[in-house]
């Protein structure tokens, strides 16, 4: 008994060097050489002519900010594992080009106004960018909030359009995942849950996250 609870301990203690070496600002995210993959959760009507045509279609509208998120498991807390409501139960991983998630990036600013902006400065500001970004907590799989945070990307007017006609380079559902991972979770087998989330990395093919607002 006193050897499993030493063991326990010594794994909460790495874990928790873990989180305490990761950086505040860091974007983390399954990518290949091509692309890098970012969720979204919507409703049947969104979801399926999305996976038929690879890319988004009406009734997506494209006069709304639409919100990328590269975390899977702030997805998972976002969407509340495809169970929170009807309009996010089908939960969508999009795999976009690296030139198009960068060209995002720098075509930013953050989802709240910089303390050295007046009223008119700010609104010029979000006039002229079509992409906001807004840091929040991560996320474990039980949806407690972790040391550090996870980008959120908000796409509009031209950033909108080239997602859906560009960057996007292929769409598949993980729905069905999110449900198995939400029944090991609900069990207590974490670990088993953990084995089944994607592993994200670091994203390093972007050097200026510090810049990034939100």
């Amino acid at each position: 008994m006193r050897k499993r609870i030493a063991e326990g301990s010594a794994i909460q203690r790495t874990i928790k060097l873990k989180e305490i070496m990761i950086p505040t600002k860091q974007i983390r995210a399954l990518f290949t050489d091509k692309t890098i993959r970012v969720y979204q959760a919507y409703c049947d009507e969104i979801a399926d002519p999305a996976l038929q045509s690879q890319t988004f279609v009406s009734p997506f509208g494209r006069s709304r900010m639409t919100w990328i998120k590269p975390s899977f498991l702030w997805m998972m807390y976002r969407a509340g594992y495809g169970f929170k409501d009807p309009n996010q139960r089908r939960i969508l991983a999009i795999d976009i080009t690296h030139e198009g998630f960068a060209w995002a990036l720098n075509h930013s600013c953050g989802s709240k106004p910089p303390s050295h902006l007046n009223k008119q400065e700010w609104k010029n500001l979000k006039e002229n960018t079509p992409v906001r970004i807004q840091w929040d907590p991560e996320r474990d799989s039980k949806h407690n909030a972790l040391d550090y945070r996870s980008i959120q990307i908000g796409l509009s007017g031209e950033a909108v359009e080239r997602y859906v006609d560009d960057w996007i380079q292929g769409i598949s559902e993980v729905t069905d995942l999110a449900h198995e991972i939400f029944d090991l979770v609900g069990k207590d087998k974490l670990a088993e849950a953990a084995k089944l989330c994607p592993s994200e990395r670091v994203y390093d093919l972007y050097s200026d996250v510090d810049q990034l607002g939100g």
